[in-house]
Parts: structure tokens; C-alpha cells; sequence
């Protein structure tokens, strides 16, 4: 009899070694996607959280079923969170950075070009498209200014700027590198007159959206005084000298309303519907 019940135990422990392994397997499976991936980036402070709204939008109009998450550790490692299936359509990635405060505008490059990697590595895809709210807006434009001469990176087809300060913010405290000039104006293409340390970083990416041909959207709150109450509208309109007059196309949406502040942008319907029909012609 304890032989029996030994030779039972034995035979259930390599079960449970053997569904392991397959489990292991199945989790490091690649798969070849056709759909383009759309990733969303939140702002300073947040975390994916933000980015719920727009895509349960995404979901409730038919755009999509495949959703999955990305955490981004201070140290750049990334973990996923669900899987998308081989036939998944206009698959969405939340994006969570846990150093969500992070001012070192390069560090974002590096984070979003390590949730790419590691989402092509899976999934096989050879172009992207790219969200971004407030902060989240430097994770796509240093993303490009990493790769996007590396024809073995994903190339962003289209990209959705919400709220975006490429221009500099207002804040007191924050270092003169990421501060908007004060006199700062814009020209007829949007170039500043005044120029801080990371715009003028950001400039290099011109020449990388004339050679590709890019879809922007730039969205930015009005309350009334050209501002969202966060950043500035003249900071967040300097992003189309960055975008340039190549083959890459722009277009500006400007919301009014209470529900155009900084922070209600991200929750806003008439953003959700803009953002769907431009991703997704829907």
C-alpha cells in the first residue's frame, strides 16, 4: 500500500513538473501578429490608470479585444501582462512606467524602446503606433529619436500627442532644460523663438520625420486662457516644428470646455471618438 501511494506521488509531482514546463513554453511562445499595435503612454505622476479610458472607448467601438499591459521597472526591465492572440485585431498595450516622475527626457527613450523590444521579440511586428498624454508625449519623440533609422525597430506609423509640453512647462522648481522660455513664441511653422535644452534635443528628430511619412494628431485643452490649466498652448503647438514639412502629415484638435483641463483630457469623449477615427478610421 505505501508503495502504491508513493508510486501515485511520484507520478504527480512529474505532472506537476511537465504543466510547468508547458506553461513556461506557452508563456515564451512567439507569435507573428499582422494587426499594428497600438501602446499608450500616461503622464508625470500616473501610470496606466489613465490610459483606461481611451481604451475601453477603443473597446466599446469595436476597435479591439486584445489588450494587454506592459510595467516598466526604474531599471528599464519590462513585464508583461496578458498575451495577444495570433489573430489579434488593432491589438493595445497600457504602458506603466513605475519611475513616472522621471525628468531625464533620454530615460524614456530607453523605456519605450525597451517595451517595443520586448513586445517584437513575442509578437513580430514591424510597425507601431504610439499615445501619449502630457509626459507620456516624450516617450514617443525620443522613441523616434532612437530608432527611428534602425530598420530593424518598428517605425511608427501613426501617433496621438495629448497635452503635450514639448515646448517647455511653467513650473516652479524644475531646471531651466525642461522650462518653457518666458517671451516664448511660436512662427508659422511652429518653431520657438526660444528654445530650451531638450527642444533643442528634440529638434534632431525633424529630419526623421521628413524622410518617413507619419500621421500626427496633436490634441490640446483650451480653457479659455490658451492654456489646460497645466501646460501652455504655445508648448504644446511647438510640436509641429519637431514634425516638420516632409512627408510626414499634422493636424491640430483643440478642445474647449471644463473638460478640456490637463488631467480631464485622457477622460474626454470627444478625445476618445478623435482619437478612434484617427487610429482606426472608425
Amino acid at each position: 500500500m505505501k508503495k502504491k501511494n508513493l508510486f501515485i506521488l511520484i507520478i504527480a509531482g512529474i505532472m506537476l513538473i511537465l504543466t510547468g514546463c508547458e506553461s513556461r513554453n506557452n508563456s515564451s511562445k512567439k507569435v507573428q501578429i499582422d494587426s499594428t499595435p497600438t501602446l499608450f503612454f500616461h503622464g508625470g505622476g500616473s501610470s496606466y490608470h489613465a490610459e483606461e479610458h481611451m481604451v475601453r472607448a477603443a473597446e466599446k467601438a469595436g476597435v479591439t479585444k486584445s489588450l494587454i499591459r506592459a510595467n516598466v521597472k526604474k531599471s528599464g526591465k519590462v513585464t508583461l501582462t496578458g498575451t495577444w492572440p495570433k489573430d489579434a485585431k488593432n491589438p493595445i498595450c497600457e504602458v506603466n512606467y513605475e519611475d513616472n516622475r522621471q525628468l531625464d527626457f533620454n530615460k524614456h527613450g530607453v523605456y519605450a524602446t525597451n517595451v517595443v523590444k520586448v513586445l517584437q521579440k513575442k509578437y513580430k511586428f514591424k510597425k507601431i503606433n504610439m499615445v501619449g498624454h502630457s509626459l507620456g508625449n516624450i516617450s514617443i519623440i525620443y522613441y523616434m529619436l532612437r530608432n527611428g533609422n534602425n530598420k530593424k525597430m518598428p517605425q511608427i506609423q501613426k501617433q496621438v500627442d495629448i497635452a503635450g509640453h514639448f515646448g517647455g512647462l511653467t513650473f516652479d522648481g524644475i531646471t531651466d532644460s525642461i522650462k518653457q522660455p518666458k517671451g516664448m513664441k511660436l512662427n508659422s511653422n511652429g518653431k520657438p523663438n526660444k528654445m530650451n535644452a531638450t527642444y533643442k534635443q528634440m529638434t534632431k528628430v525633424r529630419s526623421l520625420y521628413n524622410k518617413k511619412y507619419v500621421k500626427v494628431l496633436n490634441i490640446i485643452g483650451d480653457l479659455g486662457n490658451r492654456s489646460d490649466g497645466r501646460v501652455d498652448n504655445i508648448s504644446s503647438l511647438s510640436l509641429q516644428y519637431l514634425i516638420g514639412s516632409g512627408n510626414s502629415t499634422y493636424q491640430v484638435l483643440k478642445i474647449n470646455g471644463r473638460y478640456a483641463q490637463h488631467s480631464k483630457l485622457h477622460e474626454n469623449a470627444e478625445v476618445d471618438r478623435a482619437l478612434i477615427k484617427f487610429l482606426w478610421n472608425k
